[in-house]
């Protein structure tokens, strides 16, 4: 079963009493009267992450993926609470200790703060965060109006990358495994842009599952379809370069997941000010694309304007 009908089978119904949750349809619970957000995410080894073997750059990851819902909403996280399952290996005093100092570093890094958790022997590793922030507005997602530019900000595919070369199906040189392997744990999330999008973005969500995937979520329920440029889509100068050695294509390391990068619409008289605000701010921020009608069919385009058949659109939550 498809994550969207279990929600739409079994929980929906349970949240009409609370405009709040927004349909169970977003990546956050925002109560506009108290200003409050929170985002709520959980991670199982295996699943979201690899294994144990790195606990300090495991948390670094999860840390960064949760808040990451916060800021593609417009919201600056402030507090996080931490759950998790594990045993007495897992959780060894050398673990715990890597895992506090990491998230010390975090906390200084995005100005946020442990604020509650609890913990659980477990044979099965897992983590569960809640991230909360306030705010006064956000952006929501099924926002996006016919012709709007569609947007992303930083990087795709090196994070994928990192997961290969973490799982030894690709080899690479040294400076590269780190580089990859560094954007898979910590992935470079935009804070910045939390203060700034609201100024521009119609709809927004954090890419996650991988391009495609999310871009999908982010318009579900309107009527409306979009046209992706691959040519446009921004890959890092590494991801290139590890592409031209091994002659592999580009489109089939851009809509992975693991990214944490802003996606987001635009009405196109909106290209100034986010022109402005990259440069100013110095974040990284890349027209890919159009929304476009629903009589038109959702495409990915090659250099020649031919339509690209994509057998892997990222990645889709099953039970």
């Amino acid at each position: 079963m498809h994550e969207f009908e279990l929600i739409k089978n079994y929980f929906l119904k349970l949240s009409k009493r609370s405009p709040s949750s927004l349909d169970l349809n977003d990546d956050v619970f925002f109560d506009k009267k108290n200003k409050l957000v929170v985002s709520v995410d959980t991670y199982t080894e295996g699943n979201h992450f690899i294994n144990f073997k790195k606990p300090d750059l495991v948390i670094k990851k999860i840390i960064r993926s949760s808040i990451s819902d916060l800021i593609c909403k417009g919201v600056k996280p402030k507090y996080y609470f931490i759950s998790g399952s594990g045993n007495k290996k897992t959780f060894s005093k050398s673990n715990l200790s890597k895992i506090s100092k990491s998230l010390n570093q975090e906390q200084h890094k995005y100005k946020i703060c442990l604020s509650g958790g609890d913990t659980v022997f477990s044979n099965k590793l897992s983590f569960t965060i809640t991230s909360i922030g306030f705010a006064n507005d956000i952006i929501y997602r099924n926002k996006a109006r016919l012709n709007d530019d569609i947007y992303v900000s930083g990087n795709l595919g090196d994070s994928y990358m990192g997961l290969l070369f973490l799982g030894n199906k690709i080899k690479l040189n040294n400076l590269l495994g780190k580089y990859f392997t560094s954007q898979y744990f910590m992935p470079n999330i935009q804070l910045k842009l939390s203060k700034q999008i609201k100024k521009f973005a119609n709809t927004s969500i954090d890419i996650s599952d991988g391009l495609l995937a999310d871009l999908h979520k982010m318009i579900n329920s309107q009527k409306l379809s979009y046209k992706l440029d691959l040519k446009k889509i921004p890959i890092s100068k590494n991801l290139e370069k590890v592409l031209n050695l091994n002659k592999l294509s580009k489109v089939k390391y851009i809509s992975n997941g693991d990214d944490y990068q802003v996606l987001f619409t635009a009405s196109k008289n909106k290209r100034r000010i986010i022109k402005k605000i990259s440069t100013n701010y110095r974040i990284k921020l890349t027209k890919i694309g159009l929304i476009q009608s629903i009589n038109k069919k959702s495409c990915l385009i090659d250099n020649k304007n031919r339509i690209i058949s994509l057998k892997n659109k990222g990645y889709f939550h099953k039970f």
